[in-house]
């Protein structure tokens, strides 16, 4: 079942060229750390193309719970007027943050070192999704959680009233945890520290900085080397968010597999801890260029051409690339499918604790529709059968997974039958135009039912 309602069933076919403009919504990362770090701020923050997918509304309904008067403009503005570092109040009632494991976590790792107490829910998948590798380094700082077995939500977590800074190793690469960590040093005392082996996604340690943070990167042979001062003032700021990555690759990959097309999606973020999967496309020999390359709100940005690439190949994706494209591994697996010999990756444990486990959704559905899988703990490979060859025409579970929904939809466009998916609701999470959007540019996408 979907997370906000019953099943919506949909149908992707084989189409003809797909053409235009694909002018995907904002990027979600940054639409999360925007409304967060608006909230710690005294005044207003205003933000412009903010992601208005469930995820982010959930995180907006969020900050209001905790006191910051989150408001609606209109178009993708919006305005927040904070409460400070440390000024966050206690809510009333439950946060809710549906399908979201990155809005739960950085707002954990906000509230954390304040004397207050929130309980955190989710919908059925972000109530299975690990919350262990946020609260134990949040016990360092004094904060305390109460969760179901496991380490899983519904979670209370009561804030630490004296809270100490933290000097903390991170285990496995995560963009969250590390961020949780980052965000809780904020009403710390003194500097916080966080290490990271593999560099992820760095969306929060620059928007620390634009918002008037003491914060210092520093990369060593060893490690990436995060120094935070806490209890500064933050200063509000004007916020235009690029567009969303993460959501650009399935117009892209689409137009890479249906023949004949030329798809430009312009206002694209290329953050280089984000654009992974650009790279292992172009290795793979997709036509894909950069266009009108600049930079936007200190993030680089750019305008993607994707055309039709009939001669793709199969490629080893190196492990060290994982954490940039993460997201982007399961529509990867389905333009590997398209390519000739294999496509290995390896070094993806994270996918298997994400939405879903995304390695055995992917690996399942496509098996199901004709392509040869093989996976292991932390690695799979994708058995390519050239352009035009890959048989399609099953139903394939998306367990309450956009990217997942998402994923096998794009299949369609360009394998021999039909491809369906049990429930495309959870696509409004994250990319709420994709439907409309692939219509558009002329594909064949359809509700079967719900």
């Amino acid at each position: 079942m979907s997370s906000h309602g019953a099943p919506i069933p949909m149908t992707s076919s084989a189409c003809g060229p797909l053409a235009g403009r694909a002018e995907v919504p904002g990027d979600k990362s940054i639409s999360h750390r925007a409304l967060i770090l608006g909230a710690l701020c005294v005044g207003e923050t205003t933000i412009s193309g903010l992601l208005e997918g469930q995820d982010v509304l959930d995180t907006a309904k969020a900050m209001r719970a905790f006191g910051a008067e989150v408001t609606d403009l209109g178009g993708g503005n919006w305005s927040v007027q904070g409460v400070g570092v440390g000024g966050f109040a206690e809510p009333d009632g439950v946060i809710d943050c549906g399908n979201s494991g990155t809005g739960v976590r950085l707002i954990m790792g906000a509230m954390a070192t304040s004397p207050i107490t929130a309980t955190f829910t989710g919908d059925a998948s972000l109530n299975k999704r690990p919350m262990a590798r946020v609260t134990d380094p949040l016990a360092d700082f004094g904060a305390q959680a109460v969760g179901r077995a496991g380490g899983r939500l519904p979670m209370t977590l009561v804030g630490a009233a004296d809270p100490v800074p933290v000097r903390y190793v991170v285990p496995v690469p995560s963009a969250q945890v590390k961020s949780a960590v980052l965000l809780a040093g904020l009403n710390a005392p003194g500097q916080t520290v966080v290490i990271e082996a593999e560099a992820t996604r760095d969306h929060t340690e620059r928007m620390l900085a634009g918002f008037g943070a003491q914060i210092t990167v520093e990369d060593t042979e060893e490690a990436r080397v995060i120094t935070l001062t806490g209890q500064p003032e933050l200063t509000p700021q004007r916020i235009d968010v690029p567009r969303d990555p993460s959501s650009a690759a399935f117009p892209v990959c689409a137009a890479l597999i249906v023949p004949g097309s030329d798809v430009l999606v312009p206002g694209i973020g290329l953050n280089p801890t984000r654009a992974g999967l650009f790279t292992t496309l172009r290795e793979m020999g997709a036509d894909l260029t950069f266009e009108n390359e600049r930079v936007e709100g200190g993030e680089p940005v750019a305008d993607l051409r994707a055309r039709f690439s009939p001669d793709l190949k199969g490629i080893e994706v190196p492990p060290a690339r994982a954490a940039s494209m993460i997201d982007e591994y399961p529509v990867l697996s389905v333009v590997a499918a398209f390519a000739t010999g294999d496509t290995v990756m390896r070094g993806v444990k994270e996918l298997r604790v994400k939405e879903s486990d995304r390695i055995d959704a992917m690996a399942t559905g496509l098996r199901a529709n004709g392509v040869t899988v093989e996976d292991g703990p932390d690695w799979w490979t994708v058995t390519g059968l050239g352009h035009g060859n890959v048989p399609g025409g099953a139903t394939c579970a998306s367990h309450l997974d956009h990217r997942i929904a998402m994923s096998f939809l794009i299949l369609g466009m360009a394998s021999q039958n039909p491809v369906s998916v049990d429930d495309g609701g959870p696509i409004a999470t994250s990319f709420p135009i994709f439907e409309p959007l692939m219509k558009t540019l002329g594909a064949q996408v359809e509700r079967t039912g719900g």
